[in-house]
This record gives C-alpha cells, structure tokens and sequence, in this order.
C-alpha cells in the first residue's frame, strides 16, 4: 500500500475499527507481575482520543494484561488471528514505548499488514534511524512526539484519503523516500484531553491505575528518554481522572506516572489537599504511589499533604552510591545526602521504592576504575544503610536518542543489534563493552547478585513470624497506631522480598533458555581490538 495516496480506503456506510496493541514482553520478566495487574496510559489515551471522533470504534489489547477469556495462539499470547477473525480492525496501532517489545510489535504488525489493515506506531523507540527500521518492517505511519493531536489528524486523513503530509509530527515513506513532516509542537493545553477511558481494554485486569499531571522533565540525566519543559495543568486535570476511576471502577490503587512529583510545589499542595477532602466525604482511603526526588524531603509541608492524600510509596530514582557515577548521570545530590534524605522519608510515614543503574559508564576525563565486587559492596552498604524498603537495580540502557547512546556509539562500544537484539533492551542485560575492569559477563552476574541478596526464599519465615507477632499490637501496653505501622511496614517489605525471590526465580529460569550467556561470549569474542573501553584509566 502507498501510505501517501489521497484516496479513502474505507466504505463510507460503516463504523471503523481501531485497535491498539501493547505488545508483550519477549518473556516473562521482572516486570511481568506487575504488568499483570496494570497497563500502560499512553496507549490508553490515544485510544480514548479516536474513541471520541464520530466513526470510529476503538479497543485496547495489552499483551501483557491479557487473561483467560481471551483467545489466545499455543504460546499463550494474544491470538491476533481469532481476534481479527471475530471482530476485524481496519487500522491496528502499536505501542513502542518499551524498545525491548519492538521485536514483538514487528512481528503483529506484519501480520495486520498482510491482512489489509493501515498500520501505525509511536513511541519513544521510534526516533533516528529507528523510523526507517519502522517503516521497513510493516508501519505504515509513525507518530513523533505526543500523539493526542497527531492521531485526532491523521484518522481524519485516513477517513477522507486526504495528504498525510499536512499532519504535523508524522513519518512515512512515499515511494519508497523517508518524508517526515514537521515536527509535532509539545501539547500546551493539556486540561482539554479526555480522560483516558479504560474500558477500551479488552480482556485486562486493572488493579493498579495509572494517572498523569505533569509532562517533560528539566532534570537532563544522560541516560533519560523525558526531557523537555515541564508542562503541569491544574490539578483539576489529575484529580478528576482519579475520581472517575474511583466512581466507574471503584479504584483505590493508583500509580501517578510523572518522572517528578511535586516540581510545581503550590497546585501539588492544592491537589494534595483536595484529594483529601475528597476521600474523607466519600468514607474511601487511596493507595497512591509517585515518582519523585529525594530533595523534596526537606518539604516538610509538602510530605505531611501527600501523606493526607494517601501517598504511601515514593519510588526515588537513586541511581548509584557512587560519586564518580553520579556525576557521569548528570545527577547533582551526594550519597550521605541521600541517605539522609531516605531518613526523612521513613520518618515520615512513606514507603521507599529505590531504583538504582549498577555499573554506569564514565564520562571522558573521569579517571575512575572499580571493580564489580567492589561496587556491589558500596550498593549493598548503601542499601542497608538507608533501610530502603524495596529496590530495582538495572544495568545501563542505551536507549533511542539519549545522550548516553550517542556517546556510547561514539566510542564504538554498544553490541551489535545481530547478536544482541532489542529484546534484551529491558535493564536487565549487558548491551555494551562496560569499563574497565568490568567485564559484561561479571556486570551481569553482579547485577542478579545484588537482587538476589536483597530478594530470598527466607524472607517466607519472616512472614510468618510477623504473622505470630500480630497480637502484640493489640496489647494495651503498645500505641496501637504506631504498633499497627511498624508491623505493617515490616510485614509488607518481608512478602515483597519473597515476591521478588519468586519473580526473579521464574526470570533465571526463562533467561537460561535462550543462552544469552552463550550470545555474550560470541559477541565479546568478535569485538575488534581497538573498541574503546572508557575514560576510566585503561
């Protein structure tokens, strides 16, 4: 099909099918339990946005939240076959905001291809050389950017036939050339978007709903695929998708995706306040976890709002213990700082949620060397030390268009796509030649290492005890309220930990079966002599 004739494709007499597809993880990974219980809200927005157009029906498949009524192919995925053949799309979007789930978003899309279907994807994997990698392998379009307005435009145009060239942030090819058209401004109005609907999800379970605010992120960590001004609307925005889920769906656990929460202090204090009022006249308490930095524990006022709110985890991205690497990330805070910081945290009554990148690469100049053991030491001092509730320690990822991948590109140093493809682009494994003395084979295991000391069958017997030791807060000797949070908080950590041993177990399990240990050692072989291994002294 040529994406750029200006003739409509459709009859004219009937509704069209839009469906959205999250494509699923290449196998079961640390994040698949979650991911189980919860979806991801991009694709649930542009989904929404086609939903309201007249002409248009609109369902949402997320792979990886997809139970048993759906029917499904012999390796217990989605089967896009029965669904096509019980209710056909006429144009099949993709999710591409996981890089590691390309390969898996490839591989549908080539088949609604083949079944006449106009195929389109966006997401933050499609940027340089990956919109040609796009187009090549069955997209018709791809959307740069925020998608709510390009997708409103480009149905329209897909409706009328009309010239694709006149929506902004679109990429294509016309006879068989690159066009992209110009690029797709930051949205300002952000207030005037619907509420993402999540009844569009076919055959999913929402436990965990994910909301928005704020969009962008004036932090510039190298490594990070936000950037941007930050864009916060009025807390109308994020308030009132909260309540509707609560009063649709009778929600109580929510995720606020935001990088940063709180980097606009007075609407989070207005927010935070009204959401309290809220809960207290309809007789309901939320479970709510944000992302947000470790400075805002000096906030004092700020702390006491989101805990009224109902904020009970701050997921805090730490990064690393280690000066040397928090200065190759762009990140400004001292590792005592942060440690204190965590402090204030727990003594506020929140739950710490730490997510670390072991083994980051160093900057030019930086005359730095450790070695794997020694860095897992400093992980696991730090760690301990700031009593941090539950972690995520991933390696580093070069990701489409940071300036961590140009500059490890530069160097020559990332694995070639052959050997290593964008299915381990997950955290998880080693995409790069490390510095020195590192080797990516020891980066690897010390990463498990690390998890698999905080993450233990043993934790099970804690559990237990915590069980036996219930009572106990009730005895008129005890501040049943603060005995009630202490065992609370110690019983939670201790079932997380067992979690997380069984999460990791299953992932050993499933990574032992595609020999990515075997593909390293080939690649590692094959690299040429002169590849630079870093700044670091070698």
């Amino acid at each position: 099909m040529n994406t750029a004739e200006h003739q409509s494709p459709f009859p004219a007499d009937r509704k069209k099918i839009f469906r959205l597809v999250i494509p699923g993880f290449p196998t079961f990974n640390i994040y698949s339990s979650v991911a189980r219980y919860t979806t991801a809200l991009g694709p649930v927005m542009i989904a929404t946005v086609v939903s309201k157009m007249p002409g248009w029906e609109v369902e949402v498949i997320d792979e990886n939240n997809y139970h048993r009524r759906g029917p499904k192919d012999e390796a217990s995925r989605p089967d896009h076959v029965a669904l096509q053949a019980i209710r056909r799309a006429d144009v099949v979007g993709f999710y591409g905001g996981l890089t590691s789930t390309t390969p898996r978003l490839y591989e549908i899309s080539k088949f609604y291809k083949a079944q006449g279907a106009i195929t389109l994807a966006g997401g933050q994997h499609f940027v340089d050389d990956n919109l040609r990698e796009g187009l090549d392998r069955g997209i018709d379009y791809l959307i740069i950017g925020e998608g709510e307005v390009t997708i409103r435009e480009l149905m329209d145009v897909i409706i009328t036939g009309g010239n694709p060239e006149t929506v902004d942030g679109l990429a294509f090819y016309r006879n068989k050339e690159l066009v992209k058209t110009t690029p797709r401004t930051d949205i300002k109005d952000i207030d005037l978007l619907p509420l993402p609907d999540f009844s569009l999800l076919r055959h999913a379970r929402i436990k965990l709903y994910p909301v928005s605010w704020e969009r962008g992120c004036g932090m510039h960590c190298e490594f990070c695929t936000v950037k941007g001004r930050v864009r916060c609307p009025s807390p109308d925005y994020v308030m009132n998708q909260m309540v509707s889920l609560f009063e649709r769906f009778n929600a109580t656990y929510f995720f606020i995706v935001d990088d940063l929460f709180g980097q606009n202090r007075l609407l989070a204090l207005d927010f935070c306040e009204r959401l309290k009022i809220y809960q207290d006249t309809m007789g309901v308490k939320f479970f709510i976890t944000v992302q947000i930095r470790l400075d805002k524990a000096k906030d004092f006022e700020l702390l006491k709002a989101m805990q009224g709110a109902g904020v009970r985890v701050v997921a805090i991205g730490y990064e690393s213990p280690i000066p040397e690497e928090l200065e190759a990330m762009n990140k400004k805070l001292h590792p005592e700082e942060m440690i204190e910081n965590t402090k204030i945290f727990h003594k506020a009554g929140f739950m710490v949620h730490g997510m670390f990148i072991f083994g980051y690469p160093a900057r030019e100049g930086q005359f730095f060397s450790m070695s794997a053991e020694d860095r897992v030491k400093a992980f696991w001092k730090f760690i301990r030390k700031a009593h941090i509730d539950t972690i995520q320690i991933l390696l580093p990822v070069p990701l489409p268009g940071t300036e961590l991948t140009k500059r490890l590109n530069d160097d020559g140093r990332i694995f070639p796509k052959e050997s290593i493809g964008w299915e381990y682009y997950d955290g998880n494994f080693p995409l790069f030649t490390p510095d020195y003395p590192l080797t990516a084979e020891n980066l690897h295991l010390a990463n498990k290492t690390l998890m698999a000391r905080f993450y233990q069958f043993s934790y099970v017997f804690a559990i237990v005890l915590d069980l036996l030791l219930f009572p106990m807060i009730l005895f008129p000797f005890f501040n049943v309220k603060d005995g009630w949070r202490k065992w609370y908080h110690s019983w939670r950590n201790n079932i997380w930990r067992f979690v997380g041993w069984n999460i990791l177990r299953k992932w050993t399990q499933n990574r032992n079966k595609d020999n990515f240990a075997g593909k390293l050692k080939a690649v590692e072989k094959n690299l040429p002599k002169n590849v630079k291994g870093t700044a670091a002294g070698k």
